[in-house]
């Protein structure tokens, strides 16, 4: 009867893959087995740190034996284990391993899928990697003409930017976004990217940015043509006027009220600033005048 003993599991395989005088060529097809067999009774027991070693090795022992499926398949459960341990840095190495094996397979899909599970587990303990899997996660999507499968993966980078306070660059993945939009002539997403990235700009209290940004917008017919720019509009005429009351108002209005969740939050908050100096013809400071100097 085969033994259940995972560390005995993984001596044994361990000897069928080194070479001796004896054993001229490794047994990875028999390891491999033993590998995955040991690594589910370590995750059945609750030891992390084993399993994730025995799954990276059995990852490496189907990508011996030429099937990148499964070595993909394997590199993700080390990826989730190792999240398990807290090792932040193999969470994203491993993922990442993965992503690239499914694009051996030409797979784009579960590649990017991949990336995303990394991002999503690295959210917390390392933000800027997150982003990074995001972002890449969407290219090879992109690379392979879904963009449309790329929309949530956007908005998902958005809102660590926002965590993060970068506004700037949460802006710049939904202007991405709505590119990735009118690829694939979905107008809608396109159009609320646009009215997102400026509602974004507006938080940031830069508002010659966000205008433009409207005006860049505006250049494109189905925005110019479209809900989301007569909110937009509303918006900033309300900053131009200096009227706090009809920025909140405007921040309330049903098409704002459509957009994402991260979105919708920042605009609750309008106006973040002193909105007096954005007022249109407003007098410019001048010289105290002097009473004395009559000249």
């Amino acid at each position: 009867m085969a033994t259940s003993d995972p560390d005995k599991l993984i001596a044994k395989a361990d000897k069928m893959t080194k070479l001796s005088l004896t054993r001229w060529n490794a047994d990875w097809r028999n390891a491999t087995v033993l590998y995955e067999q040991a690594g589910n009774a370590y995750r059945l027991s609750k030891n992390y740190e084993k399993a994730k070693e025995a799954f990276e090795k059995a990852s490496q022992g189907q990508e011996m034996l030429s099937s990148p499926w499964d070595a993909a398949k394997h590199m993700e459960s080390a990826a989730a284990l190792a999240k398990e341990v807290g090792n932040w840095k193999e969470v994203s190495d491993f993922y990442r391993r993965s992503s690239e094996l499914y694009i051996e397979c030409g797979r784009s899909q579960p590649a990017s899928d991949a990336l995303a599970k990394g991002a999503r587990a690295l959210e917390d303990a390392l933000p800027d990697e997150a982003i990074q899997l995001y972002t890449d996660a969407c290219t090879i999507l992109e690379e392979d003409g879904k963009e449309q499968m790329a929309f949530d993966l956007y908005r998902a980078a958005t809102t660590v930017y926002v965590k993060l306070e970068k506004y700037t660059d949460a802006a710049t993945i939904f202007l991405r976004l709505a590119l990735a939009a009118d690829k694939c002539n979905a107008t809608h997403s396109q159009c609320k990217a646009y009215l997102g990235a400026i509602i974004v700009y507006l938080y940031a209290h830069d508002f010659q940015q966000a205008e433009k940004c409207y005006n860049d917008c505006c250049q494109v017919d189905a925005f110019l043509n479209s809900d989301q720019n007569r909110a937009a509009s509303r918006l900033l005429s309300a900053y131009t006027d200096g009227d706090v009351e009809e920025i909140k108002r405007a921040a309330q209005s049903s098409i704002i009220s459509n957009l994402d969740h991260v979105v919708i939050k920042l605009a609750r908050k309008l106006p973040t600033g002193d909105v007096s100096g954005f007022k249109r013809g407003a007098p410019e400071e001048q010289e105290p005048l002097d009473e004395d100097d009559l000249t």
